[in-house]
């Protein structure tokens, strides 16, 4: 897992629209190169990097370290490349809050409209299973707000969602890509940024494998797990402080997930994936199974966090320094002009710019 630190204040500055205009335009431009050059492939290689993503972000002039850099960027790069993204074989479904529940549909609308001989039902299903995994497989305090789900033509995805944390007032992005993907239930992100916290379930830790089993066993015992849940919420304190549990997951009340028990016994799924998928298993479904593992089965879960981060334009906020729109503009037609060159055979100002990257990085490697 690629990892890094990056504190995400939920409380940025509002984006004038002035500047988001120039963030739609020189996000996409920025894209529509990558994809010139390497393919659309690429793209979700960088946008599964947190490194590169937060730069993208100091590049168009977004807060450096703030929560409305993911959730302004995403919508930046979506509304860029909407008019592009036949031609670029790249797609972008979901958003913010609402937008994002919309993501299973614009996926089979987006294969729908330009003919797409994508496996759409695969699609949805990484895109609903990302997000259930950070919500209810990992339990960090953080509940997802913010799901964008990239694919190309050839079914290839990556993903980019954020989760707030109501107390603390801070916000956690978990980076997905397809292709280093080998399961959703087992060390699955390409990277997870945030502050570490010290209360956490994560169920897709490897440690956690025996957990996962047990937790699929206890599927077909939903009475078991019933009696065991009302016998640790009737513990007194003094005996209760064996089972370690922190504050933040108390022992879910039986009566509420009774329902959910007994449709996985009716279902009988083969893999704690598939226990995962199925509607109605959320996080207090996950957290009682991994209760009544670690309490009867000696099968503990486990409590590692799984979270481990160059301005060009200047941020919305004034720092490092206000936005000047006349060099924004520059950077903007600029791009634009060397990719219309570039479509019509003119390959010098691309080279220019690939020669100023290899002396930027030799000077990085100097410094």
């Amino acid at each position: 897992m690629r990892t890094g630190i990056a504190n995400l204040p939920l409380h940025g500055h509002h984006c004038p629209r002035w500047l988001f205009d120039r963030m739609v335009k020189l996000s996409s431009a920025i894209v529509e190169a990558i994809v010139e050059e390497y393919g659309p492939a690429e793209v979700l290689e960088r946008l599964s990097d947190p490194f590169w993503f937060q730069a993208l972000g100091c590049v168009v002039g977004f807060d450096w370290h703030s929560s409305g850099l993911t959730t302004v960027l995403c919508g930046a790069l979506k509304k860029g490349l909407r008019p592009k993204q036949r031609d670029l074989g790249l797609y972008l479904a979901g958003g913010k809050a609402l937008a994002s529940r919309k993501t299973p549909r614009e996926i089979e609308e987006y294969a729908d409209r330009y003919g797409l001989s994508v496996n759409v039902n695969s699609l949805q299903f990484a895109s609903r299973m990302s997000a259930k995994v950070d919500n209810a497989a990992v339990q960090d305090g953080f509940q997802i707000y913010h799901h964008v789900f990239a694919f190309t033509n050839g079914g290839r995805w990556a993903v980019v969602q954020q989760g707030m944390n109501q107390t603390s007032g801070w916000a956690r992005r978990y980076h997905w890509l397809g292709d280093r993907l080998e399961t959703f239930i087992q060390e699955p992100h390409a990277a997870i940024c945030g502050e570490p916290v010290a209360q956490v379930l994560n169920m897709v830790a490897g440690e956690s494998a025996a957990a996962r089993e047990t937790s699929l066993f206890l599927t077909q015992r939903p009475d078991e797990v019933v009696r065991t849940l009302e016998k640790i919420a009737g513990l007194p304190a003094n005996k209760a402080k064996i089972l370690s549990l922190p504050s933040t997951h108390p022992v879910p009340k039986a009566g509420r997930i009774e329902r959910t028990l007994a449709r996985l016994y009716d279902i009988q799924p083969s893999s704690y994936e598939g226990m995962l998928a199925v509607e109605g298993v959320g996080p207090a479904t996950i957290r009682a199974f991994a209760l009544v593992s670690e309490v009867v089965y000696n099968a503990r879960a486990s409590s590692k966090d799984p979270a481990r981060y160059s301005f060009a334009h200047g941020g919305k906020d004034g720092h490092p320094f206000p936005v000047n729109r006349r060099d924004y503009d520059r950077s903007i037609a600029l791009l634009e002009n060397a990719l219309r060159r570039a479509k019509t055979g003119d390959m010098e100002n691309i080279k220019a710019l690939k020669r100023l990257a290899s002396i930027s990085s030799k000077i990085d490697l100097i410094g």
